[in-house]
């Protein structure tokens, strides 16, 4: 089985899966010092997402509920697009950018350290996407099944997978849209 950055790679679509695995966040607009929890499906407090405030650039830790920092999410300075980069312990782990725009459907490129690809597609701003390895399903990022207004799942279908990086990629990929949709 081919390790994949921090996803590790088999075939067979949802093979792998497990009950648990779904995140609730408590959608806010991500700006620059929010700071909002991310809840298991049984109400458990997972993840903090703490946006740095006076920064030059925009940044966000994702923590433990420990206060632990787990991952570290910044905008790439001096990009010639909006690149936002994910990175753990001061290592790289990923960088994200647009990666082509159409009238109903976004498109994030996910390229992690190693080199490997990770897609983002869908409908960002309406938190409704995915994100894929080589077209097989990682997450679904989506408001459907969520009955509490401004929240959206993280639906992490892969067992093998790292819910911390795929929380982190789409806080980023939600980041950049709202970013671009500002001007």
């Amino acid at each position: 089985m081919p390790t994949i950055g921090l996803v590790t790679a088999s075939g067979g679509g949802r093979r792998g899966t497990r009950e648990g695995m779904r995140f609730l966040v408590r959608d806010r607009l991500l700006g620059i010092g929010d700071d909002y929890w991310i809840e298991d499906d049984q109400g458990n407090k997972v993840f903090l997402v703490d946006g740095k405030a006076m920064r030059l650039r925009d940044t966000f830790e994702l923590k433990d509920v420990r206060g632990r920092v787990l991952i570290d999410i910044r905008k790439k300075m001096f990009a010639l697009r909006d690149t936002m980069v994910i990175e753990r312990d001061g290592e790289a782990l990923a960088a994200i950018r647009r990666k082509r725009l159409s009238l109903l459907r976004n498109h994030y490129r996910v390229t992690l350290a190693d080199g490997t690809e990770l897609d983002v597609s869908g409908k960002i701003l309406d938190r409704e996407f995915a994100v894929e390895y080589d077209g097989e399903l990682l997450a679904v990022i989506s408001r459907r099944w969520r009955h509490i207004r401004e929240t959206y799942g993280v639906d992490v279908v892969r067992d093998d997978a790292d819910p911390a990086l795929l929380i982190a990629v789409a806080v980023c990929v939600i980041h950049l849209a709202e970013k671009e949709r500002e001007g």
